[in-house]
This record gives structure tokens, sequence and C-alpha cells, in this order.
């Protein structure tokens, strides 16, 4: 069972800290974590083995380091260091060339519990959305494959949401 009170303090802190931001679509930026936390979610009630308060905090706190001034200290601090690495895990590294970030924080994913690599694919199904519509061809293409490489890297964690995430990118290619 979802724990109401971790679900209603790392949606406080996501909120706070993505305070003002908004969505490429112009939602406030919070809906995007609370749509990868459901899509995550999914998948706990098939596999019960995880652990659903990383799940939860991961899930809605999954962009805090990468998007806002939050940082790696501020997360440990208030949701402890297997939800603050997690995180960190997930964000990209900035200090790497925009081609290497991916795959850099996909090694790092793999090195952390399966409900950080679930976080991941459930982003990404997210992000498979409607794509801005000032990106042209070339660009969805390479967020395509990008997602496809996510798929690949991650899909031994749950065959469910990996499968899901298949069906997203398959999906996606009706915007080309």
């Amino acid at each position: 069972m979802v724990n109401p009170d971790l679900f209603q303090k790392a949606l406080d802190f996501a909120a706070l800290a993505h305070q003002g931001q908004k969505t490429a679509g112009g939602q406030p930026y919070v809906l995007h974590p609370v749509k990868v936390f459901f899509e995550a979610l999914a998948v706990f009630h098939s596999s019960k083995e995880l652990n659903l308060d990383l799940l939860i905090t991961a899930a809605l706190l999954h962009d805090t380091i990468e998007d806002t001034k939050a940082g790696y200290e501020k997360v440990k601090e208030v949701f402890g260091k297997e939800t603050a690495d997690g995180v960190l895990a997930l964000s990209k590294n900035e200090k790497l060339p925009k081609e290497e970030r991916m795959r850099d924080s996909l090694e790092r994913i793999k090195k952390q519990p399966k409900e950080i690599w679930i976080v991941k694919m459930a982003d990404r199904i997210i992000n498979l959305g409607i794509p801005p519509f000032h990106w042209d061809k070339a660009k969805k293409t390479e967020y395509q494959k990008e997602a496809f490489l996510i798929y690949e890297t991650l899909k031994e964690a749950d065959s469910e949401i990996a499968q899901r995430l298949f069906q997203k990118i398959k999906e996606y290619e009706i915007y080309f």
C-alpha cells in the first residue's frame, strides 16, 4: 500500500523544487513527476517484490537534482541516501558532452535497485507523448532512438513496463 505521508512529503518537496516551472505544453511541471509515479506504480501491483517507498520517492523526485536547486544533499537529508543516489543516477551529468549524457546516466542507473530502472522507463513512457511542436523530424527520430536505448539497457528490470515502453516507442512514429 502507498504510504500517504511519504507520498505527500515527496510531492510537496517536488512541487516546491519545481515551483514556477512549466512543461513544454504549459502545464505546471509538477504534473510530470506525478504521471511518472502513476506509471511506475502500475508495475508495483504486478511485482510486490519492489520497495514501494523507493519507487514513490524516486518517481516524484526524479528531476529535482537535474532541474532544480534542490541538489543531492537536500534530497539525501530529507529522503535518505538510497533515494538521493537513485535520483542522482537518473540525472544527466551536465559536465559531459551532450551525446554522452544518456549512456552515462544509464550506466549509473544499472548500478541502482530495479525501482530506479523502472522510474527511468516510466519517465520515458510519459515523455513519449506529443513532442514539442518546434521539434523537426530529425529531433523526433533521435528522441525515439534514445528511448530504444533506454528500453534495451533497462528492459530486464520488469517485463511489463519494458513492454509498455516498447509499445510507446513504436506508437511515437505517428509524429514523424
